[in-house]
């Protein structure tokens, strides 16, 4: 029986083998797994992935980063999912859970008042998330990492659109989107005091109505060359309606002397692109960027701008100029600004395409930054009724990040999830139904029936 001893002592030995070689690879598969954390998002609207500027400010972290999420030990799993991506980004992104009911003296010392609170502290500062929301927290995260006020000024006083204004045609959400990414917002009336405080970063010019009178142009002018920077939004001058838009000639004639040539037209896009979000052709739809920093994370997106003028660039001394973004070859300018119903001519109208977005570098004095102006042909293309259309708030922070000199922040940024419930008619409701809980079972059962009635 020697044989049948040594052969169990060899399967023995097989067996432990096979078997220390399964618990090995099952152990560097945990490891693997623990250590490198990977998954693939196929939602439509990528609802479980991060948006492009959070991945680009976590992995490009220089230092440490914690972020402190306060809930019931329980309700941990609400923020865990959502943490644990930025955490795989970077060995510099931290986060640390607490119970305030566990935990109160740490609670109150960082001034935690409701559960679901989210800290991020960085650099000895320390900012509230509003929401358990990507939004939110990479917008703590950037007003975190920034260091310096960065304060927009907006000029009031000639017609121009608020951002205190909540209706459609106000900026109110470009201005919660510009706090939401660490700037500051004032309103400053130049036509009271022609000049610009020290304070303000980037003037904001939201499509004036009214002529700018030579003192409140000198002082842009003043401002832009001596460093500073000024986002011009300017509607085509028309002449239909109650609310007419004058040709502001002498702020047009400062632009001008930059390299920033604004054309007195009304563009008007036949492409049926535009047609399938609804769009009439006085809304040009633009989806060709050039490789100019402020748009050259937006290709593939698209953006609308209501009532636009075209724009051209020339080049001037000490002054460096680019075209930004243009409107489709099926786009025509029509010089006709003072009728309500407006046709295109192709015998008189100019074809496009037509830039509709310009910026321009000034060199400034030896130790002065140089001076950055953004110009676009339309205004109404960041008000509250179109901030939210595809690429709209993605280029209009773009270009508040260049002319701030924060093109490290230039990219395309986290959205509010969009909620797409499973709609279904009554009829497909009993199909699923009848499948689910009566054809699939009986399948099973009857397959069964038939193996026993093989086998018996």
């Amino acid at each position: 029986m020697s044989w049948l001893t040594a052969k169990q002592t060899k399967f023995t030995a097989y067996a432990t083998v096979y078997t220390l070689i399964v618990l090995a690879a099952l152990g560097l598969l945990n490891f693997l797994a623990n250590r490198y954390n990977k998954s693939a998002d196929l939602t439509a609207n990528k609802r479980y992935s991060l948006a492009e500027q959070t991945e680009k400010v976590v992995r490009n972290l220089k230092s440490d980063v914690t972020v402190r999420y306060f809930d019931q030990q329980s309700r941990f799993a609400n923020a865990k999912d959502l943490l644990d991506r930025y955490d795989n980004l970077s060995t510099h992104f931290n986060v640390v859970y607490s119970d305030p009911d566990r935990d109160p003296q740490l609670a109150r010392s960082l001034g935690v008042r409701e559960m679901g609170t989210v800290i991020v502290e960085a650099n000895g500062r320390r900012e509230t998330a509003k929401a358990v929301t990507e939004q939110e927290i990479t917008g703590a995260l950037i007003r975190v990492l920034k260091e310096g006020e960065r304060k927009v000024c907006a000029v009031a006083g000639s017609g121009e659109a608020s951002t205190q204004e909540g209706g459609r045609s106000g900026y109110s959400q470009f201005a919660a989107l510009m706090q939401r990414n660490n700037y500051k917002l004032d309103s400053i009336r130049l036509i009271e005091k022609p000049e610009i405080p020290i304070s303000c970063t980037i003037v904001l010019i939201g499509g004036p109505k009214f002529d700018y009178v030579p003192p409140v142009v000198n002082a842009l002018k003043v401002f832009v060359e001596g460093g500073g920077r000024v986002l011009a939004m300017l509607d085509p001058p028309l002449a239909v309606g109650a609310e007419q838009v004058s040709a502001n000639e002498a702020l047009v004639d400062m632009l001008g002397g930059w390299g920033i040539k604004v054309n007195r037209d009304l563009i008007l896009d036949t492409n049926p692109i535009g047609q399938v979000y609804g769009f009439s052709a006085a809304v040009p739809l633009v989806r060709d960027y050039s490789g100019h920093t402020i748009v050259k994370e937006m290709r593939g997106a698209a953006t609308a701008f209501p009532l636009a003028r075209s724009l051209d660039v020339e080049t001037k001394e000490k002054i460096q100029g680019s075209k930004l973004f243009s409107t489709s070859e099926a786009s025509y300018a029509t010089t006709n600004l003072s009728s309500a119903e407006v046709k295109i001519d192709p015998a008189h109208d100019k074809k496009g395409p037509f830039a509709i977005g310009v910026a321009a570098t000034l060199t400034a004095d030896a130790g002065k930054q140089p001076g950055r102006v953004v110009v676009t042909g339309s205004s109404q293309w960041v008000s509250n009724g179109m901030l939210a259309f595809n690429g709209n708030q993605d280029l209009a922070m773009n270009m508040i990040n260049w002319l701030s000199s924060d093109e490290d922040l230039i990219s395309i940024r986290p959205r509010e999830q969009d909620n797409r419930p499973l709609a279904m008619s009554g009829s497909a409701m009993r199909t699923l139904t009848l499948t689910s809980l009566v054809l699939i079972p009986s399948l099973i059962l009857m397959m069964g029936i038939g193996m026993w009635w093989k086998r018996r």
